[in-house]
Parts: C-alpha cells; sequence; structure tokens
C-alpha cells in the first residue's frame, strides 16, 4: 500500500520540492497558509490544507483532514517555518512569539494529534537550519527555535524509539528558494564560504529529507544532517 506524507508549509520552496519528490511514490497531504499552491501540486493523490499551524487548534485538524483522506499517516515532514528579524533593541513580543509557535510549538502539536494514527516504521523530518548553530545576526529567536528543534527531535527520537518510530531532521545551508531569491552579492558571500562552490536548491534538500522518511534510513534516528554543501568548513 502507498505510504501516506504530510509535509507542512508545502506550497513553494523546500516544501514544494519535498512535495513533488515525495509525490512520485506517496499519497501526499501538504499545509499551505498565504502562497496558494500551483494547480501541479493539486494532482489526484494530494491534497491540500489551508492551516495556520500557529494556532492551538489547526494541528488536530490537519491531521483530522489527512486520516480522515486517506485513512493512515505514514510520514510527517514539520517544514512550515517562520523567520522574522527580532533585533535586540526592538523586542515585539508578537514577532517573537509567532517564530516559536510554529518553528518549534506546531510540530508538537502534530506529532501529538498525530501519535494515534502513527505505527511502527513510520518517520517525523524536521526541517531545521544551520542557523541552529551559527547564530544569525538580528534573528537569534529563530535561530534559537531551531535550536530547541534540534534538542526536540533527539528527544522525541528517544521517547518514539520502543515504538518503532523514527525522528530526525535536515539542517539545510544556504538554499536558493525560486520565489525569493536572494541577490547575487548575498549570494557570492555565502558561495565564498561553501565548499562546493555552490547555493544549494530545494531538491537537494527534498533528497535528503526522502533518505530519512525512507526505509533506507531505517537505523538512523534522532539525527540532525546538515545539508550545506560543506559551509564554513
Amino acid at each position: 500500500m502507498e505510504k501516506v506524507a504530510l509535509v507542512t508549509g508545502g506550497a513553494r520552496g523546500i516544501g514544494r520540492a519535498i512535495v513533488e519528490d515525495l509525490g512520485t511514490d506517496h499519497s501526499v497531504a501538504f499545509t499551505w497558509l498565504t502562497s496558494k499552491p500551483a494547480a501541479a501540486l493539486c494532482a489526484d493523490t494530494n491534497l491540500a490544507i489551508q492551516s495556520d499551524l500557529r494556532e492551538p487548534d489547526q494541528a488536530s485538524e490537519v491531521i483530522r483532514q489527512v486520516i480522515e483522506h486517506y485513512g493512515r499517516l505514514d510520514v510527517i515532514v514539520n517544514n512550515a517555518g517562520l523567520v522574522r528579524s527580532t533585533p535586540k533593541d526592538q523586542f515585539q513580543h508578537e514577532d517573537h512569539r509567532a517564530i516559536i509557535d510554529l518553528n518549534l510549538l506546531a510540530p508538537a502539536a502534530l506529532l501529538s494529534a498525530a501519535l494515534p494514527h502513527l505505527k511502527p516504521g513510520a518517520a517525523i523530518v524536521n526541517i531545521s537550519s544551520m542557523n541552529a548553530t551559527l547564530p544569525p545576526r538580528d534573528a537569534a529567536t529563530y535561530g534559537a527555535s531551531k535550536a530547541a528543534l534540534n534538542l526536540w527531535t533527539r528527544a522525541m527520537a528517544k521517547e518514539l524509539g520502543p515504538e518503532g518510530i523514527r525522528v530526525n531532521a535536515v539542517a539545510p545551508g544556504a538554499i536558493n528558494i525560486p520565489e525569493a531569491p536572494r541577490s547575487d552579492e548575498l549570494t557570492a558571500i555565502f558561495v565564498k564560504d561553501t565548499a562546493l562552490g555552490r547555493a544549494g536548491t530545494p531538491e537537494d534538500i527534498a533528497k535528503a529529507v526522502r533518505f530519512l522518511a525512507s526505509d533506507n534510513a531505517s537505523f538512523v534516528t534522532g539525527e540532525v544532517l546538515p545539508v550545506t554543501g560543506g559551509y564554513r568548513l
């Protein structure tokens, strides 16, 4: 039977690449908020769910729709994330709260809602960031949220291991998103410090997610896999 995957934030960028990659041999549900998905993503085997996962009740509603539609759930990819500037001298509570709610609490809420439906062999893949260990200027709360996500990844791997459920993360480096490209100047700065001499693509991340979600990684759990092209080696 074809496996079912849920990808949050799947309408654009890295999320879209993951939906397209997994969609070759999975049924895929994905969430979106403001970026309406392209018609090509809304295939017969895909389910698009508009949802603001910062809201406390949305995780259980998303899982309800996935189970109602497919009857099962095998893979959760927590890709939806929020980056906002949080300068130290301009504290805006709503900005900090929104970052934590989406980047850390939403994955926890989705897992809690999905647990009754996850069977041995299920996999959770969280999209972290190199900024979990390389603090971004004026965006410390974003980096902190990803560092917390890394710890949560390892904690859940330990707790869910006895149930045969794996939990891992992918930490992207500098990825050029077609819908929001960096300037040539900024891209050049990142490439200069990247061993492979190029910026990453959403497809690079999707391939790493596919591996961690697959049975090829059946003995891999609690890991944070950097996919950075050798940034700052």
